[in-house]
């Protein structure tokens, strides 16, 4: 499986992760290629840790870079 060249993950799918993700939300990608080739994908989701989900709940996004600093700087603020 190819890593993803795209920062951001946008969730579309948190069945069984109803705590953990929320649908339409945007969540920066943590680098891991070894997640990557089993189709994971690791992000900081709601409970502030970082943990691998399977791809197929999100879509990979990315956004001109005034948007990616504004979204990095709110995802530390949080």
């Amino acid at each position: 499986m190819r890593v993803s060249t795209k920062p951001f993950a946008l969730c579309i799918d948190n069945t069984g992760y109803r705590a953990s993700l929320i649908p339409g939300k945007v969540y920066p990608i943590l680098p891991d290629p070894q997640a990557a080739r089993d189709e994971l994908v690791r992000i900081v989701d709601e409970s502030g840790e970082d943990y691998l989900y399977h791809r197929n709940c999100f879509v990979f996004v990315d956004f001109p870079a005034a948007v990616r600093r504004k979204i990095l700087a709110l995802t530390r603020a949080a």
